[in-house]
């Protein structure tokens, strides 16, 4: 997999190689009051705020694992529990190499209504956009209203990559090691899960 040069995503302080080299830690429970307080670029959300269960999703856009629970499970987890207002779904950005974070700067950088059409895309066309990081996404990019110019900007702004790697060393400090991670009102669920797993953990909260 090619990763993008350091030269075309200027990081700075926001490093995620650093934040990789932190050492794991041993975790106790949840701290629920860190998990639902929401990062300072806000939750990118679906559903209703009054929903009786919130799932949150930590994710990689260029994890397979991620992919594949976007493209085989998260469309009937939609049309059951988002869409039908039973839950709220939040999604939170998990990168885990350099393309994942240009990615993610991508949809962050886009008009807040563009953010989960970008990440379809992104998960929808992983394997295309992955085989040379940079131009694949700098074409879903142009596709969403980017110019060239603000296609670069975007990923030289450090604002915003610090932006999202300080969501994922929140996620670090909450026990999530892999993903994708989900919580379910605050109950860790980690790996790829079916969407039988998922409605085990849902319907009785629903109740």
């Amino acid at each position: 997999m090619k990763k993008l040069n350091k030269r075309d995503v200027i990081f700075g302080s926001a490093s995620l190689a650093g934040l990789l080299l932190v050492a794991p830690q041993a975790f106790a429970a949840v701290d629920l009051a860190v998990l639902n307080a929401a990062p300072a670029e806000g939750d990118m959300a679906m559903g209703p705020d009054t929903a009786k269960v919130t799932v949150i999703e930590y994710a990689s856009a260029s994890c397979p694992h991620c992919a594949a629970f976007y493209k085989d499970v998260f469309p009937v987890l939609k049309s059951e529990y988002i869409d039908t207002g039973k839950i709220k779904f939040i999604f939170r950005e998990f990168p885990h190499n350099d393309p994942a974070l240009a990615a993610f700067m991508v949809a962050r950088c886009a008009p807040k209504e563009k953010y989960f059409a970008l990440v379809d895309v992104f998960f929808k066309t992983q394997d295309a956009w992955l085989q040379d990081p940079l131009a694949g996404l700098n074409k879903i990019a142009q596709q969403a209203g980017f110019t060239k110019e603000s296609f670069d900007a975007c990923l030289k702004n450090e604002t915003v990559a610090k932006a999202i790697l300080d969501v994922r060393k929140t996620a670090d400090g909450l026990g999530v090691t892999g993903i994708p991670t989900f919580f379910i009102n605050g109950e860790m669920l980690d790996g790829e899960k079916k969407i039988e797993d998922l409605r085990a953990k849902i319907d009785p909260l629903l109740k």
